[in-house]
């Protein structure tokens, strides 16, 4: 049975809601998208082919609008913790509020984290 979809824990734009992310963000964003990767299981250095990509494709002539590390974690994170959305805002939010978008995932994993409910199933021993 799956279970029914919630809402992010803050807006896109709920910098205001911890300041600390959004300073984090503000003064040394690729060091934030970094910490994001890592916090959700992924190489810290992921968020690095966002910043490398398109000099790299653009010199081979191919076009690239889409950041792919942002747009795979904010997708992952919202199938892992079953967050409302669709893959078009997550394009829109990836492409067009990069900065506001690692914020917001930052703060999602701070949340899920501080909120984790651990189940534990022990099976009984046979003797």
């Amino acid at each position: 049975m799956a279970r029914p979809l919630s809402s992010w824990n803050s807006g896109l734009f709920g910098c205001c809601d911890d300041l600390n992310s959004c300073c984090y963000g503000f003064w040394c964003c690729p060091c934030l998208a970094c910490t994001v990767a890592g916090k959700f299981g992924e190489n810290h250095c992921l968020p690095l082919c966002d910043i490398f990509s398109p000099a790299i494709l653009s010199a081979c002539g191919i076009p690239f609008a889409v950041p792919p590390a942002a747009l795979g974690l904010r997708v992952g994170i919202r199938h892992a913790y079953g967050l409302k959305g669709s893959i078009c805002k997550d394009i829109m939010a990836s492409c067009f509020c990069m900065w506001c978008s690692w914020c917001q995932m930052h703060r999602e994993l701070k949340f899920q984290k501080k909120n984790s409910n651990v189940i534990i199933n022990v099976q009984p021993t046979r003797q």
